[in-house]
C-alpha cells in the first residue's frame, strides 16, 4: 500500500477496533492549523486545507463511522467551505503580512467586531442555517437540524478568524458543544475527541487573542480642549 492509499483508506490498529487514517490525520492537521490561527501564523491556512480535504473524504463516504451508513453531508459541506473561506483568510492574512502585519510580529491585529459586523455575523448565520438546514434535508443527510448548525456556525467562525476578529472564538465554542454530541452518535469518535481537544484551545486561543487585541490597541488620540494653544 503506498503512502497516498494509506491516507485516503487505511486504517490504524487500537484496542477494540480500529480508526480510520484520513479521519485520524485529517483531525490532526486541523488541530494544527487551530494552533497556528491562534498564534496568527500565516500557514495556519494552508495546513488546514490539508486536513479539509482528507475529512471530506471521511464524510461524504459515510461507511467509516460503523455506526451510520448516510454520508454527513453537513460535516462534508463544512469542509468544501473551510476550503474556500480557507484560501480567502490565506490571501488576506498574506497581504496584510506584506504590508507589515500586527505590531508584535503576527500576520493581523486581533480586534473586536463592531455592531454593524455582529449585526451582519447574525443576519448571516440565520439565512445560512436556514439554507443548510434545507438542502441537508433535500439531500437525506443524517442529521440535518444538528449539521446545519454546525455548518452555518463553522463558516461564520471561519468567516470572523479571516477578518480577524475575537469573537469568532466564542461561535467556535457554541460549534463544539453541537459537534460533539452529533459526532458521537454518528459513531466519529475520533473526529469528536478532536473535538474536545479544539474546545481547550477554543477557550485558550479566546483569551490569547482577547489580550492581543488589548495590548495592540491603538492608543487614544488625545482630545485638545478648546482654545488650546498650537
Amino acid at each position: 500500500m503506498t503512502l497516498l492509499e494509506w491516507l485516503m483508506s487505511g486504517t490504524i490498529a487500537v484496542p477494540g477496533g480500529s480508526l480510520a487514517v484520513p479521519e485520524v490525520v485529517g483531525n490532526a492537521f486541523g488541530l494544527a492549523s487551530a494552533i497556528l490561527g491562534m498564534r496568527r501564523v500565516v500557514w495556519a491556512w494552508p495546513v488546514g486545507l490539508v486536513g479539509n480535504a482528507l475529512l471530506f473524504v471521511v464524510f461524504a463516504s459515510g461507511e467509516l463511522s460503523g455506526v451510520v451508513s448516510e454520508p454527513l453531508w453537513g460535516q462534508a459541506g463544512r469542509q468544501v467551505f473551510f476550503a474556500l473561506v480557507g484560501a480567502y483568510g490565506w490571501w488576506r492574512w498574506s497581504a496584510v503580512r506584506r504590508s507589515g502585519g500586527a505590531a508584535d510580529g503576527r500576520a493581523i491585529t486581533p480586534r473586536w467586531a463592531t455592531w454593524p459586523e455582529r449585526a451582519q455575523l447574525l443576519a448571516l448565520g440565520l439565512v445560512g442555517y436556514a439554507v443548510a438546514h434545507e438542502v441537508l434535508v433535500r439531500i437525506g443527510s443524517w442529521g440535518p437540524a444538528t449539521e446545519a448548525w454546525i455548518l452555518a456556525g463553522s463558516m461564520l467562525a471561519t468567516y470572523g478568524m479571516a477578518r480577524g476578529w475575537v469573537e469568532f472564538w466564542l461561535v467556535w465554542v457554541l460549534v463544539d458543544v453541537v459537534g460533539v454530541t452529533t459526532l458521537v452518535r454518528a459513531g466519529y469518535y475520533p473526529t469528536a475527541a478532536m473535538y474536545l481537544v479544539y474546545a481547550v484551545f477554543v477557550v485558550l486561543g479566546f483569551v490569547v487573542w482577547w489580550r492581543a487585541s488589548r495590548a495592540l490597541a491603538p492608543a487614544p488620540v488625545p482630545v485638545r480642549s478648546e482654545g488650546a494653544v498650537l
